[in-house]
């Protein structure tokens, strides 16, 4: 049994499903990125127990 040849359409929804992949994947980069520059810059700090009573 021969397989039928791809319709014009699923070829464009693939080329499109592609690009939104990528581009969510760059922004998940992104926000990784940024959070960890943020935890591993000096300035963060976790807040004491002292702090979290009052």
């Amino acid at each position: 049994m021969a397989l039928r040849p791809e319709h014009e359409i699923h070829t464009r929804r693939r080329g499109r499903n592609v690009g939104v992949g990528l581009m969510l994947a760059g922004f998940v980069v992104l926000v990784l990125a940024l959070t960890f520059t943020k935890v591993t810059n000096g300035a963060f700090e976790l807040p004491r127990a002292e702090e979290l009573t009052q």
